[in-house]
């Protein structure tokens, strides 16, 4: 069985350990396709947020308790910044996770695209999946928002991490997403799977930007693999993160139901076949969706892999 699975974020993260987990049991082969929107330079160094939160927690050296970056980081660098009066003071980059990003954008100026970067690097990590980008083009999230009195767009770890999104927000735009070209690998991977998963990521600034990459959405919702989805929402709110906020900026019901209905069933051009939900969510009909009741908390790797054994038993 190949499974692919379309994630970002901390949760997606998470999310692939117990994919990875009954992958194993079972003898499957999984491949991941990790957002991009996040990446972002700075101090001349390419971050790419989600393909290192996937990387370093499938390697076993994410940071439990703040959930990103890596474990026993130290802050030299960041502290010697600050003391240049060096800007922006308000991302940190820790030392460890500082020599990651000088090996990314040293690969990324010697020609190299994100898709081989990026396999080099788990060279070290060894994920036990395959990781790929969704695009090795530009694509990057920008959020309009109203900030110091005057509406403009800003990135979104500005709008994140700087403004914890704590400002009137009026959209998102995925900068690059018009001319961006599946990854390389991206497209056989989807054309080969067996099923393909939406991880219980943040919708909209996690999934809807590898989304925005027209021959990826289009190889999604037009492939002969079923597409199940996770719901990042339990009992109406965000299992982790900012869902909500970005929700509400669409005018989507923060519910199991309102983002099942947000992706929609294949049949009406959406992309979902089936559609797992948490208990607190039981009820949750989607029109044209099979939708499967059961227990969504992360809790620990023995759990997500029986979530993701029911989400496969439901595209079944």
């Amino acid at each position: 069985m190949r499974i692919v699975v379309l994630t970002g974020g901390i949760g997606g993260a998470r999310f692939l350990v117990g994919v990875r987990a009954h992958a194993r049991a079972i003898g499957a082969e999984v491949t991941a396709v990790v957002n991009v929107g996040d990446d972002v330079r700075m101090h001349g160094l390419q971050i790419c947020p989600d393909l290192d939160s996937v990387m370093y927690t499938l390697g076993g050296a994410a940071d439990p308790e703040r959930g990103w970056g890596r474990v026993g980081e130290t802050w030299v660098v960041k502290e010697e910044l600050a003391k240049y009066a060096v800007e922006p003071s308000w991302f940190g980059l820790g030392d460890k996770d500082t020599a990651t990003h000088l090996v990314r954008t040293t690969m990324l100026s010697a020609g190299y695209p994100l898709s081989a970067v990026t396999a080099a690097l788990c060279e070290r990590w060894q994920p036990g999946i395959g990781m790929l980008p969704a695009t090795d083009d530009r694509l990057e999230t920008h959020v309009v928002a109203d900030v110091d009195g005057e509406r403009k767009a800003i990135h979104f770890q500005e709008w994140w991490v700087r403004h914890r999104g704590d400002v009137p927000t009026h959209r998102f735009v995925f900068v690059g997403a018009e001319n961006a070209k599946p990854a390389a690998g991206v497209l056989d991977a989807l054309g080969q799977a067996d099923v393909i998963l939406l991880a219980p990521s943040n919708p909209v600034v996690s999934i809807a930007p590898i989304l925005a990459v027209q021959q990826i959405r289009e190889a999604v919702a037009g492939g002969p693999a079923p597409v199940v989805g996770v719901s990042p929402i339990i009992g109406g709110s965000p299992v982790r993160g900012m869902a909500d906020k970005c929700l509400a900026t669409l005018g989507v019901e923060v519910s199991a139901a309102g983002v099942g209905r947000m992706y929609g069933p294949r049949r009406d051009g959406g992309l979902l076949d089936g559609w797992l939900v948490d208990t607190a969510d039981a009820g949750t009909e989607i029109p044209g969706v099979a939708t499967r009741v059961v227990p969504l908390w992360m809790r620990d790797e023995t759990a997500t892999a029986r979530m993701v054994a029911d989400a496969l038993e439901l595209a079944r």
